[in-house]
């Protein structure tokens, strides 16, 4: 069963082992482990629906929680100390565009404000629920999660909009198909959630950013049905579809999604290469880029989140061998380690393979095998639930994400770990904070940092704290020149830095949009503008 206040299946449950909490004392500090609220006192603190009696809106009062926050960390620090906060007052849960677009009818003619949802994953704010007056309820999808339709010529596929990952691979696998979208919360987000709020997958390099993947779709809007897309091409004015992209529910609930979907490759490995030093393995990272070696994702880690993961790895002996044969090879303190994938047919797989590890041997980089690569591919997933198992031995964990230029990429990534230092400092705290490349395009990389360090104890404390650091870095990675968000798209937690990128004329030309489809105003207020 999924839990109610943290990530993943509560049969999940690994809690650090001593050599892992040894580490943690040593970068961040002793601490104690954190009580958590139970349902059942969160479920007291939920108050009486304020709509009347209706056929389409539930008001039980646990459903209306469980889908009153997502995972960021103020949900977090909602959800673990059972203080929900304002909870919607009830929730709709269509199996199709036509029951969807009734909800909606139904919220216009109560006069409530509509929150969508999908997986609950957001890590932004996207879910919050407003405080006022005025009723509010959500509109989950997450009952329309099949895939709707194939076109195995066009290699096109229409998929309910609220279908978590596994259950979009597993149905196009019948077919011969994957889409390939593999974001960390490949779990439990879904096709429609990656739309709107513009995600990016594991393996983007190969298969695109999901604004390659989307070919059309359908929202039912406070004025109307609203389709975009559905040409190979076309120049006929401005791509409609770019306006749902991002849209994160401003613009009407995106009930289907039509994707472009690929034959199942016929194999994939993924490979470990230990460079020098960080210039090292960037410039590596770029010539691979820029040389369009078609590799699906290249994943290059930082000094820290180097020593991090062999630190943590549960391996000793194996990773001493390691160090031993890296040491021979030139590598010592200061290695960064890179992961990439390979996918394709057994020819592609082998060429492009042969040239990746030609250009980082260039860099110095020296190839330790697929070892690493195999252990990052089973777990690619629980990087999540760490999160939990953190929390339980008492330790806080965020991160923040942006997109920059190669040119600004170590400066932008050295900034951000310093602002960390420095504001964790300010409260006489330390935090470990590691970074990682994630995503490459020809022109620059994302840049992915997380942030461990000690709870207080109190949850308000703990919000406090992270609404700092939170500021800070916001503010760091505007003034560096990056984007606010690469992946996690804007919701209320990133709509103040949102202007500084788009200019006023750009937010003007956004509210328009919206006013245009939601005149009133009742679609997601407060997320990614106010």
């Amino acid at each position: 069963m999924r839990r109610w206040n943290g990530w993943g299946d509560d049969a999940e449950n690994n809690p650090l082992g001593e050599d892992a909490l040894a580490f943690l004392k040593e970068r961040v500090g002793e601490t104690r482990p954190n009580r958590d609220a139970t349902q059942d006192e969160a479920l007291a603190q939920v108050p009486v629906s304020r709509l009347p009696q209706s056929t389409v809106f539930s008001t039980d009062a646990r459903l209306r929680m469980l889908r009153a926050r997502g995972q960021s960390f103020p949900d977090w620090v909602a959800m673990k100390s059972g203080r929900f906060g304002p909870v919607a007052d009830g929730v709709a849960l269509p199996s199709s565009h036509e029951e969807a677009a009734q909800a909606l009818a139904e919220a216009q003619r109560l006069g409530a404000l509509v929150i969508p949802y999908g997986g609950g994953t957001s890590v932004a704010g996207h879910l919050n629920v407003p405080a006022g007056d005025r009723p509010v309820v959500n509109i989950s999808l997450e009952r329309m999660n099949r895939l709707v339709d194939v076109d195995a010529e066009c290699q096109l596929a229409r998929i309910g909009a609220g279908t978590p990952g596994p259950m979009v691979e597993a149905q196009l696998a019948r077919y011969g198909f994957l889409l390939g979208h593999f974001p960390q919360s490949y779990e439990y987000s879904t096709v429609g959630g990656w739309v709107v709020t513009r995600s990016s997958g594991q393996q983007s390099y190969r298969y695109g950013r999901i604004e390659q993947m989307f070919a059309a779709g359908r929202l039912a809007t406070p004025r109307g049905e609203l389709r975009v897309g559905g040409h190979p091409a076309s120049s006929a004015g401005p791509d409609l579809r770019e306006a749902v992209l991002g849209s994160e529910g401003r613009f009407g609930l995106l009930t289907d999604v039509t994707v472009r979907v690929r034959p199942l490759p016929q194999q994939e490995s993924f490979h470990s290469v230990f460079f020098p030093s960080w210039d090292a393995g960037l410039q590596a990272v770029r010539a691979i880029t820029q040389a369009d070696v078609p590799l699906s994702m290249l994943r290059l880690s930082n000094e820290v989140e180097t020593e991090t993961q062999l630190r943590l790895a549960g391996h000793p002996e194996m990773i001493k061998w390691l160090q031993r044969y890296l040491g021979v090879r030139g590598i010592g303190p200061g290695q960064c380690m890179l992961v990439f994938g390979v996918t394709g047919s057994l020819a592609e797989a082998r060429r492009m393979r042969r040239d990746a590890l030609a250009l980082a041997k260039r860099h110095r980089g020296v190839h330790v095998g697929k070892t690493i690569g195999k252990g990052w591919a089973k777990n690619r997933f629980r990087g999540p639930y760490l999160r939990n198992s953190l929390w339980e031995a008492g330790y806080s964990a965020d991160t923040v994400e942006t997109a920059i230029n190669w040119n600004r990429a170590t400066p932008m990534m050295r900034a951000i770990e310093q602002a960390a230092r420095e504001v964790l400092g300010e409260q006489n705290e330390r935090v470990h904070a590691f970074t990682h490349l994630s995503h490459v395009y020809r022109q620059g990389c994302s840049i992915y940092s997380t942030f461990v360090f000690r709870s207080t104890g109190t949850p308000e404390a703990d919000y406090e704290r992270w609404r700092k650091l939170k500021a800070r870095l916001s503010e760091t990675i505007v003034a560096q020149g990056g984007t606010i968000s690469h992946q996690h798209g804007v919701g209320s937690d990133h709509a103040p830095y949102l202007p500084a990128e788009k200019g006023e004329l750009g937010m003007n030309l956004i509210r328009a949009m919206a006013r245009e489809v939601d005149p009133a105003g009742i679609m997601n207020p407060g997320k990614l503008f106010a």
